[in-house]
This record gives C-alpha cells, structure tokens and sequence, in this order.
C-alpha cells in the first residue's frame, strides 16, 4: 500500500495517507486564490477513509467557504491544509504540505475561467473552465 505523510508549516498538525495519490488539480478560482495567497491552489483528492491525523487534530481551523465546502488550517502557523467538499467522498490535499515523495501523477487545471489576470498559463497541462469534469 502506497502511504504519504505531510505536515503544516511548524509542524504541530501531521497527517498520513493511506493510498495512491493518482491525480492533481490546480485550482484558479478566486476562493482557493484567496485562501492560498497564491495564482493557484494545487490539491490532490484522496478517499476520506485514507486520510488520518497523526497529530495536532486539535490544533485545526476550519472555515466554511460555501454550503458545501470545508476549508482547514493550522491555526498556529496558518497553513492550509484540506478542502473538503461533504458530497464528496474525499478530501482535497494541500500538496505543498506533503513531506513524502510523489511521483508525477495527471494534472490539470481547473476553474480556469476565473484565473488571475497577472497569471499565464503556460504549461501545456489540461484546462477547463469550471470544474475538473467540465
């Protein structure tokens, strides 16, 4: 079974995963922008029941940015975690936060419709306007 292990920024909230990692999105709509700091949010989906805290469980913010969506951080050193859509059955990881090697998996970027204006794309990697079945 292949196990992946990340961390926040200072370390207090530690996670592992349980299963393969097979693909990534990169996320340009305004909400991940804004919660990132960034052009873009890079986020691996993973099965829910993969997903455990190693540590600092309690140490975790939470931030519901639509009905659906759960947002988590650190709220020690503030660094995003998960995105959480509850019709789902998995979670989007933040992958900058993984410790872990990972091999090159399918990417693509989505929401694109609403990336930056100060941000090209350039990397030849799949677009769509909306979400990554759209």
């Amino acid at each position: 079974m292949q196990t992946y292990t990340g961390k926040c920024l200072c370390g207090v909230v530690r996670y592992r995963i349980d299963a393969p990692i097979d693909q990534l999105t990169h996320c340009h709509c305004s909400m991940c922008r804004k919660a990132h700091g960034a052009a873009f949010a890079s986020y691996a989906s993973v099965p829910l029941e993969a997903f455990h805290f190693m540590s600092g469980k309690d140490q975790l913010g939470v931030y519901h940015s639509s009905d659906h969506v759960t947002r988590t951080f650190c709220i020690r050193c503030g660094s995003n975690l998960q995105f959480v859509d509850n019709r789902e059955h998995e979670l989007g990881i933040a992958v900058g936060t993984l410790d872990s090697p990972l091999p090159v998996p399918p990417q693509s970027h989505i929401f694109v419709g609403s990336k930056a204006d100060w941000y090209a794309i350039r990397d030849g990697l799949p677009e769509h306007q909306g979400d990554s079945s759209s």
